[in-house]
């Protein structure tokens, strides 16, 4: 059975993540000492190259960690996902251009990987204009990225299967004008917030590609494929929400027992079965998605491995929402009033759920 995600972290680091939550929620960003935290743990850090001073943390403890950390608090989880996945950018940057980046012990890296920019070539570098609608942690930002569609002139660049050639860049937080953005109903301390670049010349090393033949690390968290690396970490964090929902159900089920004539002892039972139905589900579902994680780590060349990885983080997705939204009934009024921490749970996974990547497929 797979651990609860609470043996990945220490005691003490979940009371200061967990104090500071609604705090964080009403900041519309993380609260400054949960930042400290992350910073004292290096949390930004957990995909950056070792030689950059980054942890460079293999896939299976990756997940296990992101996964704790948003059981400990949704948005915190969801922000060290995002900015440590664009930390994982550190593999494919040029060199001199990341040792800039990791030189600073507060580095945060944050984007989107929409394509809603245009980067003309100009010179020895490119013109960039454009706008982008999220960037989870971007007000914890030291640098950003953006993606860009290439033009030469006005004329498009092409790829090799030609359509319009697409290009991320990373950019001075400096240069990158900050919107709001950000209105919805959960998620709200990760300051997901839109943001804006007009007629911004950068030098073509601040240009990289995504793929194992542009790696310039050698190892091999820098050459496993994107697509299920984003698909596991954020299947982690959808994860951790729901254990974190499920803790709370016992308390929750407890009060509304004692507090409402209507529960009889009939369905005190039944709500209690369908708590140990759901937590045994989640947990099996769970369990598959680790060792589908493990397994195409080992063998990453695998494609039926890795097919493995996206069907299981859709089933850990899935599965995820549908636990929850049965054992939320019996959860009372407790779990609809916004200032509970069970209602900001059940917010915070019912917002994060809805990124496209996991939306589709099984």
């Amino acid at each position: 059975m797979a651990e609860h995600p609470s043996t990945q972290l220490l005691p003490g680091w979940v009371e200061t993540i967990r104090s500071y939550a609604a705090e964080a929620e009403k900041l519309g960003k993380l609260h400054p000492e949960q930042l400290e935290l992350i910073y004292q743990q290096q949390w930004f850090n957990l995909l950056t190259p070792a030689v950059y001073g980054g942890l460079q943390t293999p896939l299976p403890q990756l997940v296990a960690t992101e996964e704790a950390l948003s059981w400990a608090d949704g948005s915190l989880g969801w922000v060290v996902t995002l900015c440590c996945g664009a930390g994982w950018f550190g593999g494919f940057l040029q060199p001199e251009v990341a040792k800039r980046v990791y030189a600073d012990t507060e580095a945060c890296i944050a984007g989107s990987g929409a394509a809603t920019g245009t980067a003309a070539i100009t010179g020895d570098g490119y013109i960039i204009d454009g706008s982008w609608k999220y960037a989870s942690g971007v007000h914890h930002a030291t640098y950003i990225t953006v993606n860009c569609l290439i033009t030469n002139g006005r004329e498009p660049v092409l790829d090799d299967d030609g359509a319009q050639l697409i290009l991320p860049f990373i950019l001075n937080r400096a240069d990158v004008n900050l919107l709001p953005g950000w209105k919805y109903m959960g998620m709200a301390a990760t300051g997901s917030d839109a943001y804006e670049v007009n007629n911004l010349y950068v030098d073509k090393s601040r240009c990289f590609k995504i793929n194992a033949a542009a790696a310039v690390i050698d190892s091999l968290l820098y050459t496993y494929p994107f697509l299920q690396l984003a698909e596991a970490t954020l299947a982690a964090n959808l994860s951790g929400m729901a254990v974190h929902f499920i803790d709370l159900c016992a308390p929750a089920f407890a009060y509304k027992a004692t507090n409402i004539r209507r529960v009889n002892e009939a369905n005190v039972a039944l709500m209690e079965s369908d708590l140990v139905t759901a937590t045994a589900l989640l947990n099996q579902t769970r369990q598959a998605f680790f060792a589908a994680v493990n397994a195409s780590w080992q063998q990453p060349t695998d494609p039926d491995l890795l097919k493995q990885v996206s069907h299981t983080s859709r089933m850990l997705a899935k599965t995820a929402r549908e636990c929850v939204d049965k054992l939320y009934p019996y959860c009372g009024l407790l779990a609809a009033s916004p200032d509970t921490e069970i209602n900001r749970v059940w917010r915070d996974l019912h917002t994060a759920s809805q990124h496209a990547l996991l939306t589709f497929g099984n």
